[in-house]
C-alpha cells in the first residue's frame, strides 16, 4: 500500500484503485494509495457512451485510474469517474504509481537495515522527503546521485540518511541519454592522416565514442546523465576536434544531425 501525505484525495486528483465489487448501477474500487478508503464509480461515469452492461467495462480485481469528482470525509465517500480521463493520463498515472511502489519498497529496505518498521520510516523520514522532493522516488534518485548530503541538507537524521543513500546506490542506476553528432574534417598537410588521428584521439573520453563513417566524416556519440550535459559535451568535443585540425591548416564542420 503506497501512502500519500494526505488522508483523503482531493477533487480532480487521479487515483489508482482495484475494483472489488461490481453492481448493476456502479462499481466500488479500493484505493491503492489511501488505506481503508474506496471510491464509487456510478454507471454513468464508466464510459462516455451508453452502458448497457457495466461488466463490459469493469470487472473484479481490475486495476483502474479514476478522476475524483467529490470527496465527503464525514460519510467516508469518494466518487470517481473513469470516462473523464484521457488514455495518456491513465498510462502516465499507472507509471507514476509503479514508481511510487518501487520507492516504498526502497524505503522499507532502508528501514529494515536499521531495525525500523515501514510505519516508523514514513513518520520519521518518508513524509518529510515527500514534502521536500515532491515524492519519495525523487529523494532516492537524488541520494543515489549526490549521496547522503542531499538528505542531511533537508534535516534528515544521519542514521536515516546513510541507510537511504546505501540502498539508493545499490538499487538505482544513474539515468543515461545518448546523442550523436558528426564532424567532417580535412587536413591538407603532408602528414594529414596523423593530424586527423591526433585530433580525434585528443577528444576521446570515457563517455564519448568516435566512429569513421567514411573520410572525411566521423560520427561522435556521447553518453551522459541528461540531455543538456550530453549536448554540451558533444559541442565541446566537436569544436575542439575542428580547432586542432584548423590549427594545422585544415578545415572542419560540425553537424548535430544529418539530413
Amino acid at each position: 500500500m503506497v501512502r500519500m501525505k494526505g488522508e483523503w484525495p482531493e477533487e480532480g486528483d487521479l487515483i489508482v484503485g482495484t475494483i472489488h465489487k461490481v453492481l448493476p448501477y456502479g462499481a466500488f474500487a479500493k484505493l491503492e494509495e489511501y488505506e481503508g478508503k474506496e471510491a464509487f464509480i456510478h454507471i454513468s461515469e464508466v464510459s462516455s457512451g451508453w452502458v448497457k452492461n457495466i461488466r463490459d467495462y469493469v470487472r473484479e480485481n481490475q486495476k483502474i485510474v479514476a478522476r475524483v469528482l467529490r470527496v465527503n470525509p464525514k460519510k467516508g465517500h469518494v466518487d470517481g469517474s473513469l470516462k473523464r480521463i484521457r488514455e495518456d493520463q491513465r498510462t502516465r498515472r499507472i507509471q507514476e504509481w509503479k514508481i511510487e511502489q518501487k520507492a516504498e519498497k526502497l524505503l522499507e529496505i532502508s528501514a529494515r537495515s536499521i531495525d525500523k518498521t515501514l510505519d516508523e520510516a514514513y513518520d520519521e523520514v518518508g513524509y518529510h522527503m515527500m514534502d521536500e522532493f515532491g515524492d519519495l522516488y525523487e529523494g532516492f534518485e537524488l541520494s543515489s546521485e549526490e549521496g547522503e548530503s542531499v538528505l542531511l541538507d533537508i534535516g534528515v537524521e544521519e542514521l536515516w540518511a546513510k541507510a537511504i543513500a546505501e540502498v539508493s546506490n545499490k538499487n538505482i542506476s544513474a539515468p543515461e541519454v545518448h546523442i550523436t553528432g558528426y564532424v567532417d574534417i580535412t587536413s591538407y598537410a603532408s602528414n594529414g592522416v596523423e593530424v586527423i588521428i591526433n585530433a580525434l584521439t585528443s577528444i576521446e573520453k570515457d563517455n564519448l565514442e568516435i566512429q569513421c563513417v567514411g573520410a572525411p566524416r566521423y560520427r561522435v556519440m556521447v553518453t551522459a546523465t541528461d540531455y543538456p550535459t550530453a549536448e554540451q559535451d558533444l559541442k565541446d568535443a566537436a569544436e575542439e576536434c575542428i580547432r586542432l585540425v584548423e590549427s594545422k591548416g585544415g578545415e572542419g564542420t560540425f553537424y548535430r544531425e544529418l539530413e
